[in-house]
């Protein structure tokens, strides 16, 4: 999950290869990438919410993964908002006659997408935090059982004496 909301971070651009706002904006493209940011933000929140649910919550690791994966949830629910946001300044540019509103709603839409965008790497690395922090914990547990004695076989049960009473 984490490859994939950095993957989205990278691959959905709205400007051209020279760094301008296209002259022709694909507004389906861009209200799917707010779609799609949602379905990730789901995601995610049904993974903080699942792990919450977890006997492995509780634990002083499990409740810093929990705060790394609550974190990723919050981050993710922002970028959808923004994307639409984009989304709906660029449906507003053609209505622009004045040169400076026409300015500023690109200015606008570059800044939230620009947001969107950030807070997918924001969520993908709380997600890489939660990972690192889950595999400290299990790599610190691995340490210990090197650590403690193997388990040795029981003694055999005592001998009955030669004496009776």
């Amino acid at each position: 999950m984490r490859d994939r909301l950095l993957d989205a971070a990278q691959q959905w651009e709205l400007l051209d290869e020279s760094g301008h706002v296209p002259i022709t904006l694909s507004y389906a493209a861009l209200l799917q990438h707010a779609a799609d940011a949602q379905d990730l933000s789901r995601d995610v929140l049904r993974l903080a919410t699942d792990f919450a649910r977890s006997q492995h919550s509780t634990t002083r690791a499990g409740t810093s993964v929990l705060a790394h994966l609550v974190m990723a949830a919050s981050m993710s629910s922002h970028a959808a908002p923004h994307f639409t946001d984009t989304a709906e300044s660029a449906l507003a540019l053609p209505r622009s006659s004045n040169p400076t509103d026409c300015h500023h709603r690109k200015n606008r839409m570059v800044i939230d997408h620009a947001s969107a965008r950030a807070f997918l790497r924001r969520t993908s690395e709380s997600l890489r935090d939660a990972a690192k922090e889950l595999n400290d914990h299990l790599d610190f547990h691995r340490f210990l059982s090197t650590l403690t004695p193997r388990k040795r076989p029981a003694p055999p049960p005592p001998r009955p004496s030669g004496r009776h009473r």
